[in-house]
């Protein structure tokens, strides 16, 4: 299996049992992840050199005017796509084997957590898993140690409050905001 295929299969919401070939080729990916998210928090870096490294990391060119602020961490790191001028702040942390697509113009808060599996709560099988993406819109803000959970799409224009817990989908041009996230105004 290469990267590709488990993309498609994991776009496609198919069950991750502990120790198959979606499984292995995870752990895999993860050693990779790993080695470019050191470099990228090991040290200095212009954007630049930032900008080269995501795309290392991600296997795709972030959008034109793509910012990040370090540290950032990933545990599988090829299925994030990042639209123009998208910015990213420190300590965020991406579980991306389900997929995770940020829209034109996204602003992501320190320490924001995007999750893309759920484990399995038959305690029998809780190392196997379930992806599902998450989607942002265009122009989102997610406020800082927000968390985002596997299967949400944020629609354009959406703000995320500092600290929500987002478990369903949050239409756009709304504040969510609590833990769980609500919608508590309109924009």
């Amino acid at each position: 299996m290469d990267t590709e295929e488990f993309k498609r299969r994991a776009g496609q919401r198919e069950y991750i049992a502990a120790g198959s070939e979606m499984h292995l080729l995870m752990h895999r990916a993860a050693a990779e992840a790993q080695r470019i998210t050191a470099v990228i928090n090991g040290g200095f870096h212009a954007q630049e050199e930032l900008r080269a490294l995501f795309s290392q990391l991600t296997g795709r060119e972030p959008g034109e005017g793509f910012a990040l602020f370090p540290p950032f961490y990933t545990d599988f790191g090829k299925n994030i796509a990042v639209g123009k001028g998208v910015f990213i702040n420190s300590g965020c942390c991406f579980q991306d084997q389900g997929g995770i697509e940020i829209g034109d113009g996204c602003l992501i808060g320190h320490q924001v957590v995007i999750a893309t599996l759920d484990h399995d709560l038959d305690p029998a099988n809780r190392k196997s898993m379930r992806p599902a993406p998450v989607r942002l819109g265009r122009n989102v803000w997610v406020g800082s140690h927000a968390t985002i959970l596997p299967g949400v799409s944020i629609g354009d224009d959406a703000v995320i409050a500092a600290g929500a817990v987002v478990t369903k989908d949050v239409p756009a041009a709304t504040v969510a905001a609590g833990v769980p996230a609500r919608i508590v105004k309109k924009i």
